[in-house]
């Protein structure tokens, strides 16, 4: 029987926060990377929890990352845009930063976006959108990544596995949040199961000469394809347009360009769009969140399921049982916090 060992969500972050500010991380940048991981873990999706903690590391090893980087807040008065400089530091504490004023200036005009430029981008977007519709405000989520997606007919990485996220706030209930790449699979997963030694499905990938594979190896010096061929290849482009050129940012071949490699944390800029159902029904019959009640009803009634469903239901037994780990996993944890950056190659 495998060894495993249970932590209180508080206990992790604790342990994962200790790992980032032994590695030389500052209190900004170590708080708002522990509670991104923890999140992760806490939602039992292992792709973006405490796996990605040496990727983080070996990024700041490498010298792509400032460790203590305090990002700063151009809030543009009375404009829909709030800017958030992430001074070459993680995206996650930019965000944190940026989000209560982007939340009061949505309120106040109806819609507004928040824009982090020269961030690391880290982990996974529900996160941010979550932290949207804790507000009471439907969001957007965006970002490009590196090149690692072939374009639709294309044989070449040149697209990022770009994702986007939706989140529209439930009053008495989780909200509907999704979460996705506009790549077949994320790259985290392709890596996950190169580490398990397991095939991949067929269509997630193409090998460095153009042809389909079910190698991760291959896969990785390859290209990952997008989701839904023409569709998922447009969505992604859309993204490399909206939050790389269009905030005078990175796109996903400039961020390979920049970091020479796939084994670091990508450099980029983060969009963020928030939206009061509110402001924009006002008006207009009917309550837009008793009418979106109505539509997830039925969604349910037919037998569906909402995204991210599962996640909630791993979160809230995580609330009240812990966060569970393999010996392997811990011997991680203990090794990365003993050892620091010297940890990672």
């Amino acid at each position: 029987m495998t060894q495993t060992t249970t932590l209180s969500i508080a206990a992790l972050h604790e342990r994962v926060e200790a790992i980032f500010l032994k590695a030389g991380l500052n209190g900004v940048q170590a708080g708002a990377l522990a509670r991104v991981i923890v999140a992760g873990e806490r939602d039992a999706c292992k792709s973006h929890g405490i796996y990605r903690i040496e990727g983080a590391l070996r990024t700041v090893k490498a010298g792509k990352v400032k460790a203590d980087a305090v990002p700063e807040l151009d809030s543009n008065e009375g404009s829909a845009i709030v800017k958030v400089n992430a001074k070459g530091g993680f995206a996650n504490p930019a965000f944190e930063l940026g989000v209560p004023v982007l939340a009061e200036r949505a309120r106040k005009l109806g819609i507004a976006a928040l824009v982090i430029n020269d961030c690391t981008h880290f982990s996974a977007l529900w996160p941010e959108v979550e932290a949207v519709t804790n507000e009471g405000l439907a969001g957007l989520v965006m970002c490009p990544s590196y090149a690692t997606v072939a374009p639709t007919g294309g044989n070449k990485p040149l697209l990022g596995t770009n994702p986007f996220a939706f989140g529209w706030p439930r009053p008495n209930g989780s909200p509907y949040v999704f979460d996705f790449a506009t790549s077949v699979a994320a790259r985290g997963e392709i890596e996950l199961h190169r580490r398990a030694g397991k095939q991949l499905p067929e269509g997630w990938a193409i090998d460095a000469e153009g042809n389909p594979t079910t190698d991760p190896e291959a896969a990785l010096a390859g290209a990952m394809l997008p989701f839904g061929g023409h569709k998922g290849s447009a969505i992604g482009t859309m993204i490399e347009l909206l939050a790389g050129i269009m905030i005078g940012d990175l796109t996903s071949p400039e961020v390979l360009d920049y970091l020479g490699t796939t084994t670091l944390a990508p450099f980029h800029g983060e969009l963020i769009i928030a939206m009061s159902p509110e402001a924009f029904a006002k008006g207009r019959p009917g309550d837009p969140f008793a009418r979106a009640e109505t539509l997830f009803e039925a969604i349910v009634g037919q037998g569906a399921r909402l995204p991210s469903q599962r996640r909630f239901v791993a979160r809230k037994t995580s609330e009240t049982a812990g966060v569970t780990l393999t010996a392997a996993e811990m011997e991680q944890l203990d090794r990365l916090l003993d050892k620091g950056l010297d940890a990672v190659s």
